[in-house]
């Protein structure tokens, strides 16, 4: 037993950073943090320049998109976090987020406002404010990140058995704010002669009341002599926490006649009036309220708009004066972002409230959408219902793609230009080439829906369809899911949906679920198509066949027959099964022909080999005309039928095993797409028997 537990205490102390912990938790004097301020004049910025830094320290990776040039903040992959809080697809929300930070950072206004994010249910902008939030955590505990608060040395009181102790500043100030303010401008203007604009220290605020008290008792104890004082100052490093309630805060409106603005600003300590006389003394005051904790660093509210009259006013003087008002006393300076989120249907009601204009004034909204582009949202799901995550049970292939796909139709609006599809622009917007589309018409499509996204089905909805299918009795006893459980599972649960009461709507919602149906058996008859023509010696051999016919036609030869070893004419009528794959008309076989031949001897005076797989267009129409072949050998209509051969079995089995080798299924799932694949074909052949 001894050892096992010697070995878990190794185990342990491999992992504790002592000189970490030794790091985070200095202390000295403030002489000491005069020439660490001196040294390093960060240590001593202000919230937005310390968020603003923390973000960009990640680097950032710039792209193109739709002629667009955008930024992605790797801050938001959340690599503090590895991955877990991860935003995918928001690039230019997110972008607009950072330059309001950059702009608060340089004081242009910026920083007297307060940020509203505003979007629809599960568009991430708690996810948002919970990485900024973690991310400022962090950074304060690196070494560019630091920053630091004070304590007070307060000395025994005559005729008491009081030892001497330490008083910590309440609201964590920066110790700059001891300096006098007669010399203040002084040494700001020392500190930042070196910085360049963006970068200067900027000092707006006063201590607290709680410290401006215990100053002016130790003032008088020393007849004025602020050095003497500035020996009880005991610097410390500051780690901010939200568990700590360091710099960090967190407020989540109650029942609206439950409100008490006490929670904001701090609340009499009734307990001390008793010890100090009076319940103006900030003594017997405790500075704890959201704002006062939350000073350094941010404070969050959730749902802002839920709350009451009277804390939006304290909300107005927190944005736009810094200062806060504690009940009895003056003014108190804060130094925070104040970062709200709402969601639209309160939006709109703060837009219809006159007695809200004062508060519309102060807040800068950057909306945040759901994601429009299909790869964005199949990371959204893949983060949660990968390999790593689920265990035991097979997602079989295009899953996760439906569902995504579903979602991103119902949050596009309508195209205005005639002849293009939702489902079209799906694939517009996700990368895909359609022909008569340009990057400018993609733009167009862009440009007259600026509220895409701002509406349409939330990632959690699909997110708990995912998890229902995953423990769905079938599920559990096939060890697989697959996109018609999915599918079956998001049309099941429109009629109970608490957010869509709109019946035109569940709808228009039903009517894409099965255009995305339609999409799927698409994309499967594909794989298993390409999965019947994947003998790659056939398709060398009907490759060779075509271009030693082209090669001839072209130059007006004759094919000797290996068979016969006859002189015959080029077969035109192997060559069109092949070309009308690819839907080459009659009128242009002759263009092909020689663009291929054209192709080839390029590739020979560079002293290269043709290879029919280095051609996208050739390549699916040796597959196409393949499968059509094999396609009546394998006879797959009839895996619909309980008997089959063992000679067309064995020939399943091949297809199985590719299906499983190049496109990701088991053998149960692949077992069920060539059985669903083989009904379409075979209600396909019904109807042409027909």
């Amino acid at each position: 037993m001894a050892v096992k537990t010697n070995s878990l205490a190794s185990i342990i102390e491999k992992k504790l950073d002592v000189s970490g912990y030794r790091e985070q938790h200095w202390d000295g004097t403030f002489w000491d943090y005069l020439d660490i301020v001196t040294e390093n004049p960060a240590v001593s910025r202000n919230a937005f320049q310390r968020v603003y830094d923390m973000v960009t320290s990640f680097g950032a990776e710039s792209f193109v998109s739709f002629k667009q040039e955008l930024k992605h903040y790797k801050f938001f992959s959340d690599p503090i976090g590895g991955g877990v809080d991860a935003i995918f697809g928001l690039e230019r929300p997110l972008m607009t987020l950072v330059d309001f930070f950059k702009s608060a950072a340089q004081s242009y206004g910026t920083e007297k406002r307060i940020l509203l994010l505003h979007g629809p249910v599960g568009s991430s902008k708690s996810t948002i404010a919970r990485l900024l939030k973690k991310g400022l955590e962090w950074y304060s505990r690196t070494d560019d990140g630091k920053l630091y608060t004070f304590s007070w040395r307060i000395p025994h009181r005559v005729g008491t058995d009081d030892a001497e102790h330490y008083l910590d500043c309440p609201m964590h100030e920066d110790p700059l704010l001891l300096i006098p303010l007669s010399a203040r401008d002084e040494v700001l203007t020392e500190i930042n002669s070196k910085l360049p604009d963006g970068r200067r220290i900027r000092l707006y605020s006063e201590i607290c009341p709680f410290c401006r008290k215990v100053m002016a008792d130790l003032m008088e104890m020393y007849d004025g002599d602020w050095r003497k004082v500035m020996d009880h100052v005991k610097v410390k490093r500051l780690i901010l926490s939200e568990k700590d309630r360091k710099g960090i805060g967190t407020f989540q409106p109650k029942d609206e006649k439950n409100q008490d603005s006490t929670e904001l600003t701090g609340d009499i300590n009734y307990r001390k009036i008793a010890e100090y006389g009076s319940d103006s003394d900030p003594r017997a005051f405790n500075f704890d309220g959201e704002l006062n904790i939350a000073n350094r660093g941010i404070v969050e509210f959730i749902e802002v708009l839920k709350l009451d009259v009277a804390f939006l006013y304290d909300l107005l003087g927190a944005s736009q004066e810094h200062v806060i008002k504690p009940k009895k006393f003056a003014q108190t300076f804060i130094d925070e972002v104040i970062l709200g989120h709402t969601n639209e249907p309160e939006y709109k009601k703060l837009q219809g409230n006159e007695m809200m204009e004062a508060f519309r004034d102060r807040t800068i909204k950057i909306d945040v959408p759901y994601n429009t582009r299909l790869d964005d949202e199949i990371k959204i799901y893949n983060k949660d219902f990968g390999k790593e995550k689920i265990k035991g049970i097979h997602i079989a292939p295009h899953t996760v793609e439906v569902a995504a796909m579903w979602a991103v139709l119902t949050r596009l609006s309508e195209p205005k230009k005639a002849g293009i599809t939702k489902l079209q622009k799906l694939k517009l917007y996700n990368n895909k080439s359609i022909p008569g589309f340009t990057e400018d018409s993609i733009k167009e499509l862009k440009e007259e829906a600026p509220r895409e996204g701002m509406q349409g089905i939330s990632p959690r909805y699909i997110q708990d369809k995912i998890s229902n299918s995953l423990v769905s009795h079938q599920a559990q006893v096939e060890k697989t899911i697959n996109p018609f459980m999915v599918m079956n599972e998001l049309e099941g649960g429109m009629s109970h949906h608490s957010l869509i009461t709109d019946e035109e709507l569940k709808k228009e919602y039903r009517e894409l679920l099965a255009v995305v149906r339609e999409e799927y058996e698409d994309i499967i008859k594909g794989e298993v198509q390409r999965a019947i023509s994947a003998d790659e010696d056939a398709i060398k051999r009907l490759a060779a066949n075509y271009i030693e016919n082209v090669r001839a036609y072209t130059q007006h030869e004759r094919v000797r027959n290996r068979y016969t070893g006859r002189d015959e004419e080029p077969d035109d009528r192997m060559m069109r099964s092949i070309e009308e794959k690819i839907d080459i008309p009659e009128s242009r076989k002759d263009d092909f022909r020689q663009e291929i031949m054209n192709y080839i001897g390029a590739l020979a005076l560079d002293g290269k080999k043709f290879e029919y797989s280095t051609n996208a267009r050739l390549l699916k129409a040796l597959e196409l005309k393949l499968f059509e072949d094999q396609r009546d050998t394998i006879k797959l209509k009839n895996l619909v039928s309980s008997v089959v051969d063992d000679e067309t079995q064995q020939k399943i089995d091949v297809v199985k095993q590719r299906l499983i080798k190049y496109f990701g299924y088991n053998d149960v799932s692949a077992t069920d797409v060539l059985n669903y694949v083989a009904s379409i074909f075979a209600r396909g052949d019904t109807k042409q028997d027909d």
